[in-house]
């Protein structure tokens, strides 16, 4: 019925609307002053009519936008890690492009009770012209993720050689991709290679993880001959064989390389071998110190505020929450303010090496204030954070290093360390 009523309600605005051009020509061409009138009666009430479809049409569009706002709320409160759009394409048909089927059982509820005249079409990601290919490894050391399908857009996150994201859809030269810690944006097609089910499971099958800060590939087993590509702390590549003091290995786009072998570790072995403790941590932390501050970074290139905590945790076998604003929901609180203020006695006792530091965006500090920023606590005081670049200030006034504006923005404070496993904080797999 449903289906029945969309197609009358849309042809009788085609006909209307021809219906007013055939009548304007009509009367353009008699030259009968009584049937011009007539004709040109007839335009004013199927104008009328028309005006009446347009105000109809546009009650119901707004009608649909409210009832999509409404589940965005209802079920997708974090669109950095869920995709819900609502838009209309060439042929006037709404479509609902989302990767949350509760979304779409929420949304088609609130559709159907409101009983509107408009065409809709679901569309759940992963697209379906992905076919099989559903899967995709960096192929470059770093790959820049964008807020937009564009190269100008603003940069979101970073991913790194040889880890897997998810493939939402294509476009322009883009994909759309999900990250391991779930965060969704663009990356450029050409730092990516898409894989199948089974040559995600062929790729996992014997790995090396690179545990120098920087590095090169080269063609051949010899520091003098061709590079194939940079590399940094965190690249994955696939274990081929040795030749002497080198690896050879393979990218996830086919090419071969041989990597120093001082510099990559079995990644099985890896994963059995890092442990996320403070100490481990702190000095995964130290080893970016210096590294300039970069908005979207998430590698030694170059780290924001929460690129950098994400980084120390990951290089200890842990995947932590992209955004300093999602890192701070996960973990146990720590007791470090009083009346919503840092209380530097309080802090000093409770807090432990490792735990992370939250700061709003300003001296406001209402219970449910915007965390903008994020550091990572050494003990006595002192913390390590990206701002300008990675350094270690002091929370402690007659420190040298004291950070003023930092100390007194703290809202927050968490502590991973004992709750890996828990919600947003997951080993590496």
């Amino acid at each position: 019925m449903r289906f029945f009523a969309d197609l009358l309600f849309y042809d009788a605005k085609i006909f209307v609307y021809l219906g007013v051009f055939v009548l304007i020509w009509l009367a353009i061409l008699d030259d009968h002053p009584d049937m011009r009138k007539f004709y040109l009666l007839f335009v004013l009430i199927l104008a009328k009519s028309a005006f009446c479809f347009a105000a109809l049409d546009s009650i119901s569009v707004r009608k649909l936008v409210e009832l999509s706002e409404q589940t965005q709320k209802a079920v997708i409160p974090d669109k950095r890690v869920a995709v819900f759009n609502l838009y209309e394409d060439s042929t006037q048909t709404y479509i609902l492009e989302t990767t949350e089927k509760q979304a779409v059982t929420d949304f088609m509820k609130r559709y159907q009770a409101a009983q509107l005249n408009i065409p809709l079409q679901v569309k759940l990601l992963p697209d379906a012209d992905l076919g099989e290919k559903k899967f995709g490894l960096l192929n470059v050391s770093v790959g820049n993720i964008r807020s937009q399908p564009k190269n100008a857009a603003e940069m979101a996150t970073q991913a790194l050689l040889g880890w897997q994201v998810d493939i939402l859809k294509a476009s322009n030269g883009y994909y759309l991709v999900r990250t391991g810690e779930g965060y969704i944006s663009w990356l450029d097609a050409g730092a990516v290679t898409l894989k199948t089910a089974k040559e995600i499971d062929q790729w996992n099958t014997k790995r090396l993880i690179f545990i120098a800060d920087y590095g090169h590939s080269y063609t051949e087993a010899d520091p003098e001959s061709l590079r194939v590509s940079d590399l940094v702390m965190g690249n994955v590549l696939q274990y081929l064989g040795k030749q002497g003091s080198f690896y050879q290995v393979k990218y996830p786009d086919g090419r071969m390389a041989y990597v120093p072998k001082d510099q990559m570790v079995d990644f099985a072995a890896w994963k059995e071998v890092v442990k996320p403790t403070a100490e481990h941590i702190i000095s995964t932390a130290k080893r970016l110190m210096g590294v300039p501050y970069l908005w979207g970074g998430t590698s030694i290139k170059g780290v924001d505020c929460s690129g950098f905590t994400k980084t120390a945790f990951l290089m200890n076998g842990v995947v932590i929450a992209r955004d300093a604003s999602q890192q701070v929901l996960y973990g146990e609180p720590i007791d470090i303010l009083t009346n919503d203020t840092l209380d530097v006695h309080k802090a000093l006792k409770n807090l432990q090496p490792g735990d992370l530091l939250f700061f709003a965006g300003g001296k406001n500090r209402r219970p449910n204030a915007r965390v903008t920023h994020v550091a990572l606590y050494m003990g006595d005081g002192q913390f390590i954070q990206s701002a300008g670049k990675v350094r270690i200030n002091s929370m402690l006034a007659d420190a040298p290093n004291y950070d003023d504006f930092q100390t007194r923005t703290v809202v927050a404070a968490r502590r991973y360390i004992g709750h890996i496993g828990d919600t947003g904080l997951k080993k590496v797999e």
